[in-house]
């Protein structure tokens, strides 16, 4: 289908996933088994899921869901204490934490982390983790806690491709009733940062600049608007 300007409209690939709350979140192979499991909670085989990838892959995006369907207490592992932990999962609640690997940087977040796990699995509750990395790779001193995760479900987000950073930016410009054309999109995954972060914030300074300037949005706006990459020898 041709837009107005005679460029092909854009087509979504992936499957949507809603939840109430939070933006759209779409389903990609490279996603899939984490988004899979967050459908299965709370039957879950297992007390924690580690949701481990690079950053702007959207584990950030997914967490926010799971916290949204299941309620789940987001916590800092450097805030919380014995008795604000026991009370926490004395009822089987789940917990969020967010940045698992770079929150454990001493002993005291260590033993935080064993105890809410220990209470978590006894009260029957859940716990979700995001990392950069698997928990292999973290380095930890507690030998308990090496043991705990060595059961924890672990799965990886892998960085979002061309095909999929295209259809995010295909269904934010949709969220916002804008329509632009293929060489549009084309051109914003060739100036901004390859991550959902980066098309979101792509995306948003060319709706707000078509806004303001009462211009379509077009690849030469686009041009004056977006940054040029660090490594473009023409900046």
């Amino acid at each position: 289908m041709a837009t107005a300007n005679g460029s092909q409209q854009l087509i979504f690939p992936f499957e949507n996933r809603v939840a109430q709350g939070v933006e759209d979140f779409l389903v990609a192979p490279g996603n899939r088994h984490a988004v899979d499991w967050i459908d299965r909670w709370p039957d879950w085989p297992f007390t924690a899921l580690v949701v481990a990838g690079p950053p702007g892959c959207g584990k950030t995006h997914l967490a926010a869901l799971w916290r949204s369907r299941s309620g789940a207490a987001s916590i800092d592992l450097s805030q919380t204490g014995i008795e604000q932990a026991a009370a926490l999962t004395a009822g089987g609640g789940p917990i969020l934490i967010e940045d698992c690997d770079r929150a454990l940087d001493d002993l005291g977040t260590e033993r935080t982390l064993l105890q809410l796990y220990n209470l978590a699995k006894a009260a029957g509750g859940s716990l979700l983790l995001t990392a950069c990395q698997v928990p292999s790779a973290w380095r930890l001193e507690l030998p308990d806690l090496k043991s705990r995760l060595n059961s924890a479900m672990v799965v990886t987000i892998d960085p979002p491709d061309d095909a999929l950073l295209r259809s995010i930016a295909i269904k934010l410009f949709a969220d916002r009733q804008v329509t632009v054309g293929e060489e549009v999109v084309a051109f914003l995954l060739s100036r901004g940062e390859r991550s959902v972060t980066g098309v979101a914030q792509a995306v948003d300074l060319l709706d707000r600049a078509s806004i303001t300037l009462k211009r379509p949005i077009t690849v030469p706006m686009a041009r004056e608007v977006l940054p040029q990459p660090e490594d473009d020898p023409a900046g």
